[in-house]
Parts: structure tokens; C-alpha cells; sequence
């Protein structure tokens, strides 16, 4: 299976996210924002960092790159994509998925491991995991705030469409506590913590974030 990861310019986490894929079993694919094509890839990750210098907002730009031209194509026929951090941002921008990310509520940048409730295990990025499950991922993010109004908050619970929960406190004042969403489908999730820094003992704390890369490859081979 071949996961594209996606580079914009500014990004940061491009390489880990590709490493995860790969300790994953998956083979990856590096995809440049300018690229008209996605190469033949079977899923997309949209990695963390600061794409154009989050200039206007963070991903408003990188919404307008030629590779989501087709990324958005493909998502809306159902390849799986998964945007972390400045990728879910991204997402929104992109209106793949509802709401928005503003500035954190203490209006500072947050570095830290995070406790998050994994609260759906049936996205093409989540199946690896347990409904419940307590997982702890790396949280670096100045705008990790995750609003929408209330309608969407609405539909989003009880759809069961939100992915992940922070537990313990709440870093950023996301509504509702939200650490990542789904769309509709199942196949797009956004999530601001990073799980490819959580995939091995050495780098990160611990390997919990393996799930999400596993469950996309077990998708994948499924579909």
C-alpha cells in the first residue's frame, strides 16, 4: 500500500509522518504542493507544521495548492486522509471537514505529551484502536483550537463524528474538549496531537500512535 505525505512549504513533521507509514508497513510516497497528480497513491497524509508561513490563517493558503485540487477529488471518493495538526487545518480550510482552528485560549504555543480518549474506532484511520481508549500523543500547536458553531457541534456528536477527546485538561479550549473529527464517510480525519511522534519507544512517548497508520493499511487491504 502507498501513502502519499504530502510537502507544503513550511512544513515540518513531512518526514516522521512518511517514518510512522513506514514502521507501519506501508510504502510512501513524497508528494510536492505543486503536483497535479497524487501519483497513485491509496491514502494522502497531510502533516504538521507551518504551511506558507501560516500567512492569513494557518492552511488558508495551503487549501489552495494544486495537489488538493485532486486531493479533494480523490477524498470525496473515498480515499482516506488524514490531516495532523497544520493538515487539519488544512481540512477545514478545505472544507473537508466542519469548523475551525483558532488560536489557543491562553494565546500561546503549547508543547507537551497530551492524554487524548480515542472516542470512534470506526474510521479508516481508527479501527486499530478500542471506543474508549486512552492514548497519549505529542501536542505542539499556537492555534489548536477547535470551534464550530453549534449546529455542527450537534451533528458532529451525534453522528458520532468526533475521533478523539482531550482527557485530564483541556490544552487549547476546543469545544467540547475535540481533539479530532471525521467526516461523514470515514475516510478524512483531522487531528491536532501527532501521533507519528508516538510511534516507537526511543523517539516520543511510546508507540500509541501506530494505530492510526495501521488501521489505515488494514482498510486499505480490506476494501
Amino acid at each position: 500500500m502507498k501513502i502519499g505525505v504530502v510537502t507544503f512549504p513550511g512544513s515540518l513533521d513531512d518526514t516522521d509522518a512518511r517514518r510512522a507509514a513506514e514502521i507501519a508497513g506501508a510504502e510512501t510516497v513524497p508528494m510536492w504542493h505543486s503536483a497535479h497528480d497524487l501519483t497513485g497513491v491509496d491514502a494522502v497524509v497531510l502533516p504538521g507544521g507551518f504551511s506558507y508561513g501560516d500567512y492569513l490563517r494557518c492552511g488558508a493558503i495551503a487549501r489552495f495548492a494544486p495537489v488538493m485540487t485532486e486531493l479533494i477529488a480523490a477524498a470525496e471518493r473515498g480515499m482516506p486522509v488524514l490531516g495532523i495538526c497544520n493538515g487539519f487545518q488544512i481540512l477545514c480550510e478545505s472544507h473537508l471537514l466542519p469548523g475551525a482552528l483558532m488560536r489557543n485560549e491562553q494565546q500561546r504555543f503549547i508543547c507537551r505529551d497530551q492524554r487524548v480518549r480515542i472516542e470512534n474506532a470506526s474510521t479508516a484511520w481508527t479501527s486499530a484502536y478500542d471506543i474508549g481508549q486512552h492514548v497519549t500523543f505529542v501536542l505542539k500547536s499556537g492555534e489548536g483550537r477547535y470551534i464550530a458553531d453549534h449546529s455542527t457541534l450537534d451533528r458532529l456528536e451525534g453522528e458520532g463524528r468526533v475521533v478523539a477527546r482531550y482527557l485530564e485538561v483541556n490544552p487549547n479550549g476546543s469545544l467540547h474538549d475535540i481533539a479530532g473529527i471525521t467526516n461523514e464517510r470515514g475516510n478524512v480525519v483531522g487531528l491536532m496531537p501527532h501521533p507519528e511522534h508516538a510511534v516507537d519507544d526511543l523517539c516520543g512517548p511510546g508507540t500509541d500512535g501506530l494505530g492510526f497508520f495501521i488501521s489505515v493499511l488494514k482498510s486499505l487491504a480490506g476494501a
